[in-house]
């Protein structure tokens, strides 16, 4: 490599003494540039892996307009980023959630598959509830409130005022008045691989009704896997009512699933409100969430 290099300077000090011989200069170039591009040398880098975490995904919700007694727990283990092994279930804990008030007890059994499932729970808003994961001899304990949330009083459909092609899919829902409130919208295209997921509060809407436009403009960074909005789209909605943990929680998540940009911290280990109680150092990954929801479908005509 050092060798082509010295060359390419010895024939740049040629043209500079002979003006006659561009031709040559740029047919040397041009060999000099294949054979560089054919030094080119395979780096092995080996990654750090971390040790296995217990990962808890612990959603208990309850769609209004339901009992809310179906719920499900899904347990697994990390697994390094190219494993090919993708089957982290963990299928020999126990888990259980006691409402804090009286201490009833619901206990989630497994289906062999790392999820674990209960046909009773009773939820309560604005009670507070604990989950209680034991496994392979240490204990995961967790507590959260059950949020409330407000109606979706109107979905309907418009075109972006800067681009008359674009549709744009609006949501309109009242903020309860002196509150503070928490929201996560969750809004998925029926055939999409993936949700749009918004965390947002009343801050600066407390009391009012509350409109929110969205669309999947052209240059958006995933537009080569999502086209915008057209006539026959389904959009499923869900709002939840969060608590302000889980909203933190959510706001490093997003930014983090958005990929690093110019000012963006750098991603860390995500904890959320998990802990381990006989082995601190052993913490899991995932979070322990209990939140009303409401779910409506939307059709673009």
């Amino acid at each position: 490599m050092k060798s082509l290099m010295i060359e390419l300077y010895t024939i740049t000090e040629k043209i500079n003494k002979n003006k006659h011989m561009k031709t040559y200069f740029k047919l040397a170039i041009l060999f000099l540039t294949m054979s560089l591009t054919s030094c080119d040398d395979v780096i092995d880098v080996d990654v750090q892996k971390g040790p296995s975490r217990l990962v808890i995904e612990a959603s208990i919700d309850w769609e209004k307009g339901t009992s809310g007694s179906d719920q499900t727990i899904k347990l697994s283990k990390s697994t390094p980023y190219f494993d090919q092994n993708t089957n982290a279930a963990v299928t020999n804990a126990s888990v259980r959630v006691v409402k804090d008030d009286d201490d009833t007890e619901f206990i989630f059994t497994h289906q062999n598959d790392g999820t674990y499932t209960n046909t009773g729970f009773v939820p309560v808003i604005g009670q507070s509830y604990t989950l209680e994961v034991i496994h392979e001899g240490e204990t995961y304990t967790a507590n959260e409130t059950l949020t409330a949330v407000t109606d979706i009083t109107e979905v309907n459909q418009s075109k972006e005022k800067e681009d008359e092609d674009l549709l744009e899919i609006n949501i309109f829902f009242p903020d309860p008045e002196t509150e503070e409130n928490y929201y996560l919208l969750k809004i998925q295209r029926q055939g999409d691989l993936l949700p749009t997921l918004i965390d947002f509060d009343d801050e600066f809407t407390d009391g009012n009704l509350i409109p929110f436009w969205y669309e999947i403009e052209e240059d958006d960074e995933d537009s080569a896997t999502r086209e915008p909005f057209k006539s026959g789209d389904i959009v499923d909605i869900s709002l939840f009512g969060i608590s302000e943990a889980y909203s933190k929680y959510m706001q490093i998540l997003i930014e983090q699933s958005e990929g690093a940009g110019l000012f963006s911290s750098t991603p860390v280990p995500l904890k959320g409100n998990c802990i381990n109680t006989t082995t601190p150092n052993n913490y899991p990954f995932g979070y322990f969430r209990l939140t009303q929801v409401v779910k409506i479908s939307y059709t673009f005509q």
